[in-house]
């Protein structure tokens, strides 16, 4: 039975009042990377790096479906620092809040006092409906919904919603040879992410206040998926790098950092109101430039790099490489020019900045497995000899 639960802060919430079950349960040095925010005022700035402002007019009442991996992790010390009541939706198999690497104690404590949980499964539609219609928020983030069914119940819950930002993902675009994918570009309703467009269907024909964000491949500290990982572990074995084909594919990368900016950048803004937006790295990479530049951000020797053909091998249910074999990149000209958002990190910065800050201290999600690899260089052997 889904059910409220309190995280146990150092310090009361301000946010917490006698009259909401909710109770409380960032990062301002990331390896070198700010992400602060300076409250002065009501004008509420974030400067990493360079100029880019992210100012929010009020305070927000927001719950973020998800949030205690990735793109939540970083979203949601955003919003707080910028004096939003937060609230994260989770099942609660998960730590609510964990300290980051290179966080420091005071900003932790900060984040963790403020945080809020609502424990629940958001598939049991009836206790969605319940709950949020009990707590009124103003914003909703969907961070992990796949499917239109699991947004209905929010949007019956919350009638008077200012606005609903979800997370949808450039796969859905119809496969094209017309390149890099435009927000206006054909979608494809039989692609894996199918739910996704779904669900911008019913947002719009819902009438509601809506935003969709279409990331390429994300990357970053905390990665849940083999992307940078998958390199990294084979550059620390010292193995050859497994690539399909040519290896001139040409992909896309953008870090969670900016992605998370992204998210925050379009909370209350007019111009973001029933609008898609492509968010990833300004720079694209062939296959092979991408293994190098993990290569280069991580301090390892340039890799040797083995080329397969995919047709030639059964590899089960493996994947052999953790990328779409084509070329895959959209444009995010949409983004800067309405938004003002443009991403901060460069793909060896990035690259860099996760392996420092993950990877390179022992910590990943998956362990390493090579036995696609060892079925593609065993064959490669037998032909060069």
């Amino acid at each position: 039975m889904a059910r409220l639960v309190a995280m146990q802060p150092r310090q009361a919430s301000p946010w917490a009042s006698s009259s909401s079950p909710l109770l409380p349960s960032s990062l301002s040095e990331f390896n070198g990377a700010a992400l602060s925010i300076s409250l002065q005022k009501r004008r509420r700035t974030w400067q990493p790096k360079g100029a880019l402002q992210v100012t929010a007019s009020s305070a927000k009442k927001i719950l973020i479906m998800g949030g205690t991996r990735f793109i939540g992790v970083f979203l949601s010390r955003l919003l707080v620092k910028e004096g939003h009541q937060v609230t994260l939706f989770t099942r609660g198999k998960a730590p609510i809040t964990q300290q980051l690497p290179g966080e420091s104690d005071q900003d932790y404590d900060d984040f963790k006092s403020k945080i809020l949980h609502l424990k629940g499964d958001r598939k049991d539609f009836e206790f969605v409906k319940t709950s949020l219609a009990a707590e009124g928020f103003d914003v909703i983030y969907d961070i992990n919904g796949r499917e239109a069914v699991e947004v209905e119940p929010i949007l019956d819950a919350l009638p008077k919603l200012e606005q609903f930002i979800y997370c949808s993902s450039a796969g859905v675009y119809l496969k094209s040879d017309l390149l890099p994918h435009f927000e206006t570009d054909a979608v494809d309703p039989k692609s894996r992410h199918k739910g996704k467009l779904e669900t911008e269907s019913l947002l719009d024909s819902r009438g509601v206040n809506w935003t969709s964000i279409r990331p390429v491949y994300i990357y970053g500290p905390l990665n849940y998926n083999p992307v940078e990982e998958w390199f990294f572990h084979r550059l620390k074995a010292g193995r050859p790098i497994p690539v399909p084909n040519s290896g001139v594919q040409i992909t896309q990368l953008g870090h969670v950092k900016d992605l998370a900016r992204a998210f925050v950048t379009v909370l209350g803004n007019s111009k973001a109101s029933k609008q898609v937006y492509n968010i990833s790295g300004s720079k694209y990479v062939t296959f092979d430039g991408l293994a190098r530049a993990c290569a280069k951000a991580a301090g390892f020797p340039e890799p040797e790099i083995v080329h397969f053909n995919p047709k030639e091998f059964d590899f089960g249910k493996k994947k052999a490489f953790p990328f779409r074999d084509q070329h895959f990149f959209a444009s995010t000209e949409k983004a800067q020019r309405e938004l003002g958002w443009a991403p901060e990190f460069g793909l060896v910065e990035g690259l860099a900045d996760s392996y420092n800050l993950d990877f390179g201290r022992g910590t990943f999600r998956k362990p390493a497995d090579f036995t696609t690899d060892d079925m593609i260089l065993g064959k490669s052997l037998v032909l060069q000899s």
